[in-house]
């Protein structure tokens, strides 16, 4: 009898504790929600992570860089403000940092007098990178070069498509009782019915041929895989079969989400995880033409382009410039703000290749953004136009740190 008291009892404590548990997890849970960590966090000279400020290249890039910030702050409307961390800057705050930049580099200091007046003059701020620790992962992108014609040849078979006539833009904070969080516009396309559907996946359209009639080409190029990556770059420069260059830019995309092939070729067994770069991914689709259509499939996004004459445009519509632009997220960083970066760029190489890395320093500035590029722990760098800007961007995979840099309040 006692035995089965103490198991009675047992079982009672039990169901006691559980309820006491719960209970007080309930309380716990309504009234302690966990704080979201900050994209950026303030760090000051001495503390672990404040960097050197050594910058790896000259500053004429750096000066045209600033410049173009510049431009974009002056269009704007002075009452916008910008959040770096928990703070917030005013537009002419954003000014004034870029200014006082321009003026401090203007006569080609020395590194350790840089380092002294960004010490003096900014705050510092750091991405806490994809890990809550400040890891940042650092990819590349550069402006793609191919050959075309101005028609439908033989050789040149492959559309660069210009923007359909029948995709439609919806900018869905217009509409009273709806709730625009996050994502504010949709894509699509309107049926006979008058309803709206999801405009066509790389499938569906055929991979550009089957829009022909509801678009414009704006040239006809010689190479199906050349035309991918120039979809995934955003930008580049057809030379044209009679020497004129024709220059092209992002106009829009048919509003599917970019899926990387490079991991579908990994999932299938096609490429090694190790072995995958921009150059392997790009032998592999030339050596299996039978599956090449397969894998650009995977990725449903398409891009529409449009002819730019100066060169390849940022997302706040400022010339991009190489080795000094940044791709972000552009959701928790400042637009085109000023920012320094540290992590590996290639030392040794050959064609196809890279051999080596070494470590690098540089100031930059957020002037871009990337469908893939999402949250704190990404950056992806412009490197320029050739075939060494092509190699960097190809390969580049790199952890390093972000920093956000705005003249402090003080200064005058």
């Amino acid at each position: 009898m006692m035995d089965a008291f103490k198991r009675t009892g047992a079982r009672w404590w039990l169901v006691a504790a559980a309820l006491v548990f719960l209970c007080f997890g309930c309380i716990t849970t309504g009234k302690e929600k966990s704080k979201a960590l900050p994209a950026l966090v303030p760090v000051v000279p001495g503390e672990a992570g404040y960097p050197s400020f050594e910058d790896d290249l000259d500053f004429q890039g750096l000066e045209e860089a600033l410049f173009r910030s510049l431009v974009y702050y002056n269009r704007i409307p002075k009452t916008r403000t910008f959040t770096v961390g928990e703070d917030r800057y005013s537009v002419s705050e954003m000014i004034r940092s870029a200014v006082a930049l321009l003026y401090a580099i203007h006569e080609d200091p020395s590194p350790e007098a840089v380092a002294g007046f960004i010490r003096d003059n900014y705050r510092v701020y750091r991405s806490t990178g994809r890990d809550g620790k400040g890891e940042v992962l650092f990819t590349g992108y550069y402006e793609a070069s191919l050959f075309g014609h101005t028609e439908e040849t033989e050789r040149y078979r492959y559309p660069v498509l210009s923007r359909p006539d029948d995709l439609v833009t919806i900018d869905i904070s217009r509409f009273p009782g709806v709730k625009a969080s996050g994502k504010r516009h949709l894509i699509g396309r309107v049926t006979e019915k008058g309803t709206v559907v999801p405009y066509y996946t790389r499938h569906e359209a055929d991979n550009g041929s089957a829009l022909l009639d509801r678009t414009e080409p704006l040239a006809w190029v010689d190479d199906p895989v050349d035309l991918f990556f120039l979809e995934i770059q955003g930008s580049g420069v057809i030379t044209m079969e009679n020497g004129e260059e024709l220059r092209v830019h992002y106009q829009t995309k048919n509003g599917h989400p970019y899926r990387s092939i490079g991991r579908y070729m990994i999932r299938q067994g096609f490429l090694e995880r190790e072995a995958v770069s921009m150059q392997s991914i790009r032998r592999w689709l030339e050596e299996n033409p039978e599956r090449r259509q397969e894998v650009f499939n995977y990725n449903p996004s398409m891009v529409f382009f449009m002819e730019e004459a100066k060169g390849p445009l940022g997302c706040y519509n400022v010339l991009v410039t190489p080795n000094r632009s940044i791709a972000t997220d552009k959701r928790p960083f400042p637009a085109c703000g000023i920012a320094f970066i540290t992590t590996e760029k290639p030392g040794e190489t050959r064609p196809d290749e890279v051999l080596s890395w070494e470590s690098f320093g540089r100031f930059v500035m957020n002037q871009d953004t990337g469908g893939a590029i999402k949250g704190p722990g990404r950056v992806d760098l412009f490197t320029g136009h050739g075939e060494e800007a092509e190699l960097t961007a190809g390969h580049m995979k790199q952890t390093g740190s972000l920093y956000f840099l705005v003249l402090k309040p003080s200064v005058r």
